[in-house]
């Protein structure tokens, strides 16, 4: 699953931001002041930063400028300040999102999971090749072995949704809320069992010992093999 930073220096704000965020099976680091968030940002590689404006020993506007120069990481800020000129200033030097204080939890996970969203997409825009599968995003074509083989819109998006996170464990939860009614219907977890046994048996060589798709038992899932795009 993806990994988050979060600095915030308001520790009861933070500690309930990383408790809801782990829930949702997210790996967090958390970071008081923008010294140990740069410290952290050199040692590691975040799928997303979470910036409070305001920090001890300085601005998050200046923590942003800093990713940007190193990083294509997608940054959304945390602000008390709801002014325009700070939203835009914010937006202007490279943060993807921003959200109010005081928020509802429900309402930043939402942000973090479009903007997650909007880079997978971005990162894997074009064409998709893992293995024997060539993935035509744009044409909504998938190839296995150079034959064409025939998905439903769900099968598809699911397809997507793991190849877009390879060697990444993706919860049931987090799965279901991408396929959830897409085409009108209400997916439960017992309809996401069937579409991955099905998504197996047209990929996968023997789909009884799937090399693809792996199941991470009372998690979800994870795509065990390397992606890349074009």
């Amino acid at each position: 699953m993806e990994r988050i930073l979060l600095v915030e220096d308001d520790s009861t704000l933070a500690m309930g931001i990383e408790y809801s965020l782990k829930n949702e099976g997210y790996y967090v680091d958390s970071a008081k002041s923008a010294a140990q968030g740069k410290k952290l940002i050199d040692k590691n590689d975040y799928q997303l930063i979470i910036l409070d404006i305001t920090l001890p020993d300085g601005s998050g506007y200046d923590l942003c400028k800093y990713v940007r120069k190193n990083k294509d990481t997608p940054v959304i800020f945390l602000t008390a300040i709801d002014e325009e000129v700070n939203i835009v200033m914010g937006l202007d030097i490279g943060g993807d999102d921003y959200i109010t204080k005081p928020f509802k939890i429900r309402e930043l996970l939402s942000r973090i999971k479009a903007v997650l969203r909007r880079y997978s997409n971005k990162k894997f825009e074009g064409i998709l090749k893992s293995g024997d599968i060539i993935l035509h995003i744009i044409e909504g074509k998938v190839l296995v072995h150079q034959q064409e083989i025939p998905m439903t819109p769900s099968e598809y998006k699911l397809l997507v949704y793991l190849m877009s996170h390879p060697n990444m464990v993706l919860s049931r939860n987090a799965i279901l809320e991408e396929l959830w009614d897409i085409e009108g219907d209400f997916i439960d977890d017992n309809t996401l069992s069937v579409y991955i046994k099905r998504l197996r048996e047209k990929i996968e060589e023997n789909s009884s010992i799937p090399s693809y798709i792996k199941t991470i038992r009372g998690i979800g899932y994870k795509w065990d093999k390397e992606v890349g795009g074009k």
